[in-house]
């Protein structure tokens, strides 16, 4: 069975949102084991194990969900620039993320600053308002990272509270769906 056929695609302007791929798996290794790209989120460079767990846990959120995460390429080349999505992954947070689908994203270091971020999110944003019932959605940050606590804001997440994941202080916003 073709996983990533269970995930629909969602083209904007420049961007292809798609199921992600066995063969993604060398560019989202990649991504992961970047310092630059990490330093907000778990501060440490994936292996290439945990980035195949990640990428199977994906298609797992496909499959008992309904959501999950995308591969976001250009349209003009079909080049690999990150991946977005939304996700349950049952953390440990407080405030708790229960009930809310968690979005997120990450992008390699050469596609940061180009508004990709911002085109992607609002286009999955425009899919789960569309495709989910739930009524709202979450998202957490390390609290130094302003430029994806702006993409949030910008595809209209806030109610900002400071919150803990473990025992990290995190940056928690809301979105409810329009």
């Amino acid at each position: 069975m073709d996983h990533a056929s269970l995930v629909p695609t969602i083209e904007t302007e420049r961007l292809v949102l798609r199921g992600h791929r066995v063969g993604d798996f060398p560019d989202s290794a990649s991504m992961w084991a970047d310092t630059k790209v990490v330093a907000h989120i778990s501060g440490q460079p994936a292996t290439p194990e945990q980035s195949w767990s990640r990428l199977l846990r994906y298609a797992g959120h496909w499959h008992h969900l309904g959501y999950g995460y995308w591969v976001v390429t250009l349209k003009r080349d079909g080049g690999f620039l990150g991946e977005v999505g939304l996700a349950d992954y049952h953390r440990d947070t407080e405030p708790s993320l229960d009930g809310k689908p968690e979005a997120g994203w990450v992008f390699k270091a050469s596609a940061h600053g180009k508004g990709y971020a911002t085109e992607a999110v609002a286009a999955m944003m425009e899919w789960a308002d569309a495709n989910l019932c739930c009524t709202h959605f979450s998202a957490m940050f390390d609290p130094a990272h302003s430029a994806s606590m702006n993409v949030a804001r910008k595809v209209g997440f806030s109610n900002e509270v400071l919150g803990r994941y473990g025992n990290q202080e995190a940056l928690f916003m809301e979105r409810a769906r329009p």
